[in-house]
C-alpha cells in the first residue's frame, strides 16, 4: 500500500506522545530499625517481589557509624537474620558524612565504582543510612546508574526525616553551586527510625526543626500553633513531641509533592522552599559553617520581616514567628548577612540571582500573606530587603 505524501505534511508533522507513570512508595516510622523482629526494612525492600532473595549494598554516614560503631554489625546481623528475602554483597560501605560528600565528586565516583564492582543491577537495592547529604549523593548515583536503580533511604537526621528524606530530589554541589548536579528521581522506600534523631547531638536536633516551623508556615497554621502550643518539650526534646513533629512535618512535604501540582518543578515555583533563597547563600558564604536548617531559620526570619515591611503579613506576626525558633534555640542572626561583594553589593542578594537560575524562568519567591498561608512573588525590592536584614541586625542589639 502506498501512501501519498503532501508537500504541507513533509515541512511539518506533529505526532504528540503522552504518558502517565504513577509512583508510590511507603514512608515508614519506626523504631530500632535493625532489631531482628523488626520486619519493617524487609517488608519495604520485598514488598514487590516476596518471594525473592533481594540483593542490597548499603552506605553509611562515616560520622553516624563514628558515633554508633556498632551499626555496620547490627545491619550484618540484620541481613544474616533475614538471608532468604535480603542478602548483603560486602560489608557497609563508609562515606564522607555532611557537605563533603556534596562538595567533591570524587565520591559519587568511588560510590559508583562500587556499584560497578559488586554487579548492582536495577532490581537490587542501594542502601542509604545517613544524613540528607549523604542521601542526596548515593540517590543521585543510585538514580543514574542503569539509569536507575532501587534506592532505599534510612534518614538519620531530624531534617532528612522531616523533609529532604521523603522528598523526590537528588543532588550535589558544584562550582560552588548548592545541588547544581542532581535529578529527580523517587525512592524506592524510606525508614525513618526515631532512634537515630534522637541519638543526635542538641545542635542537629534543633536545626531540623526549622523545617517544621517552615512547612506550618507557608501550608497549615494548625501546625504551627501545635508548635508554639509544645514548644517548651520540643526544645527539650521530649521523644513524643519530637516523633509527632517529625511525622508531621513529613506528611506536609509529602501532601505538597504529591498534590501541589509539579513534583518535578517543571515551572519557576519552589513553593516548600519558604526562607531557602537567602539560606542557601549564607551557607555558601560561611562555608556550611550554617547548618541547613540554621541558615532557613535565618531566612524565614528575613522574609517574615520583608513579608510585613510588603504590606502581606500582619506586623507583628514576624515576631511571633522569632520568639518560636528563638524559643526553640535557633540565632537569628550571622555577620555573613553584611558581607560584600567588591562591588559592594551584599554577597546575600546574589542569592536571589542563584535561586532563579537554578530553575530558570522568572524569580520566585515564597513568603507569607499569613500564617499557614504562602504566597509566591516575581519581584524583590533590594532597598527592602536590606532594610529587612537591618530589622534582624538591629533585633540582636536589642
Amino acid at each position: 500500500m502506498s501512501i501519498p505524501v503532501t508537500k504541507s505534511a513533509v515541512e511539518r508533522q506533529t505526532v504528540w506522545q503522552r504518558f502517565s507513570v504513577p509512583f508510590e512508595f511507603p514512608v515508614v516510622f519506626t523504631e530500632d530499625l535493625f532489631a531482628p523482629g523488626n520486619v519493617a526494612l524487609r517488608d519495604a525492600i520485598a514488598r514487590l517481589e516476596p518471594h525473592k532473595r533481594h540483593r542490597l549494598i548499603v552506605f553509611i554516614d562515616d560520622g553516624l557509624a563514628a558515633a554508633r560503631p556498632e551499626l555496620a554489625d547490627q545491619v550484618q546481623a540484620y541481613v544474616a537474620g533475614h538471608a532468604d528475602a535480603l542478602e548483603l554483597v560486602c560489608k557497609p560501605v563508609l562515606v564522607p558524612g555532611g557537605e563533603k560528600i556534596k562538595a567533591d565528586l570524587h565520591f559519587i565516583e568511588a560510590i559508583q565504582q562500587s556499584l560497578f564492582d559488586f554487579h548492582i543491577d536495577r532490581h537490587s537495592c542501594v542502601v542509604a543510612i545517613g544524613g540528607g547529604a549523604v542521601l542526596d549523593a548515593v540517590g543521585l548515583v543510585s538514580a543514574t546508574t542503569h539509569r536507575g536503580i532501587r534506592h532505599v533511604r534510612v534518614p538519620t537526621t531530624v531534617l532528612a526525616q522531616n523533609d529532604s528524606g521523603v522528598g523526590v530530589k537528588n543532588g550535589v554541589n558544584l562550582h560552588g553551586v548548592k545541588n547544581f548536579v542532581g535529578t529527580f528521581a523517587p525512592p524506592f522506600a524510606v525508614l525513618n527510625d526515631l532512634d537515630f534523631a534522637m541519638s543526635l547531638p542538641d545542635r542537629d536536633k534543633i536545626a531540623g526543626m526549622a523545617e517544621a516551623v517552615k512547612v506550618a508556615l507557608i501550608r497549615d497554621a494548625g501546625f504551627f500553633a501545635w508548635l508554639e502550643q509544645h514548644s517548651e518539650h520540643l526544645a527539650t526534646f521530649e521523644r513524643e513531641a519530637m516523633a509527632t513533629m517529625i511525622r508531621r512535618c513529613a506528611e506536609l512535604h509529602m501532601r505538597q509533592i504529591a498534590h501541589g501540582g509539579d513534583p518535578f518543578e517543571t515551572g519557576s515555583a519552589r513553593p516548600l522552599d519558604y526562607g531557602h533563597w537567602s539560606a542557601h547563600k549564607l551557607e555558601s558564604i560561611t562555608r556550611h559553617h550554617v547548618r541547613h536548617g540554621e541558615a532557613v531559620a535565618i531566612g524565614m526570619a528575613l522574609d517574615a520581616r520583608y513579608s510585613v515591611l510588603s504590606g502581606l503579613l500582619e506586623a507583628g506576626q514576624e515576631d511571633r514567628i522569632c520568639a518560636l525558633l528563638e524559643f526553640l534555640g535557633f540565632d537569628l542572626w550571622h555577620p555573613g548577612l553584611l558581607r560584600t561583594e567588591p562591588d559592594g553589593e551584599l554577597a546575600i542578594l546574589a542569592g536571589l540571582r542563584e535561586f532563579r537560575e537554578h530553575l530558570g524562568g522568572e524569580l520566585t519567591i515564597t513568603l507569607l500573606a499569613g500564617i499557614g498561608t504562602g504566597v509566591e512573588l516575581h519581584e524583590i525590592d533590594v532597598d527592602r530587603m536590606k532594610e529587612s536584614i537591618a530589622w534582624l541586625e538591629r533585633r540582636l542589639e536589642a
